[in-house]
């Protein structure tokens, strides 16, 4: 855990997330609280980088802002991560007719693209959090079920599964004990990747009005509200995407950190 965090990009990361979710118990105004007498107001003493347009608080409404999007995708890439390497996990395992049965499945959901799947999911049971997780969630279920299919596919073939069997050990036990632990490495660089790419399309969601509704502050709703206002007030504009590109390209760099931390080849040359 050290090793992973150790990277500048995991301390960035780190960072980001506890500054996220700590916003609650931070010293920030009401995310939400309007003064119409400070609208478009600059910097000062108690709103450190200014006012929007209907005079709330831009520095809090971007913490919050960040907190919502690292809750929902994270969730998403947690929910999508469980059912999508079960699938794989006994796709991989037991073979035969569920085998092709999942496999096909996750090759219809691939036909679509990623975001009019969203879109079209979101359309059809609303906008909202509640509806964000679990389609964001159906969205990267295909992705873990490859990862994992392909992974344990090499493992399974491997002397010490054989071993394993031969012992008589039960099919579960094998796989949590064996098998899953011989898969992760793949498997939490997979996430790591799935979380920035949630991050992207409930930023892109919001920004079309199907994602976080108002008032709740949203990255993607924030950079669609300041358009209006870009040619008088654009550090409104500003502020959020300059936020939402840090926070993609650091969990780029976690991924690859993460996908350099864990290379096999890198660990058999250590």
């Amino acid at each position: 855990m050290r090793k992973i965090f150790s990277a500048p990009s995991g301390i960035l990361l780190l960072t980001m997330v506890l500054g996220a979710l700590l916003a609650p118990v931070l010293p920030l105004q009401d995310p939400l609280a309007m003064d119409m007498s400070g609208r478009f107001a600059g910097p000062s003493a108690n709103h450190w980088l200014g006012q929007d347009d209907y005079g709330r608080d831009l520095l809090s409404r971007l913490v919050y802002a960040l907190r919502g999007a690292i809750l929902i995708s994270g969730s998403s890439a947690v929910l999508a991560a469980v059912i999508g390497i079960s699938i794989g996990v006994i796709a991989g395992y037991v073979r035969g007719f569920s085998e092709m049965l999942s496999l096909r499945i996750m090759d219809v959901i691939l036909c679509f693209p990623p975001l009019l799947l969203a879109m079209l999911a979101a359309t059809l049971y609303g906008a909202g959090p509640q509806t964000l997780v679990p389609v964001l969630a159906l969205v990267f279920v295909p992705s873990f079920t490859r990862v994992a299919h392909a992974s344990v596919m090499t493992v399974r073939a491997m002397d010490y599964v054989d071993a394993v069997k031969l012992m008589g050990a039960p099919s579960r036990r094998i796989i949590f004990r064996t098998i899953l632990p011989n898969v992760s490495g793949p498997l939490f660089v997979q996430f790591s990747f799935v979380v920035a790419m949630s991050v992207v399309l409930e930023s892109g969601l919001s920004y079309l009005g199907l994602g976080v509704l108002p008032p709740e502050p949203s990255l993607g709703m924030m950079i669609g509200a300041a358009r209006a206002t870009f040619l008088t007030e654009p550090w409104l504009l500003l502020a959020p995407c300059i936020l939402l590109s840090v926070l993609i390209l650091v969990l780029n760099a976690f991924c690859d950190h993460l996908r350099h931390l864990l290379d096999p080849r890198r660990s058999a040359g250590s």
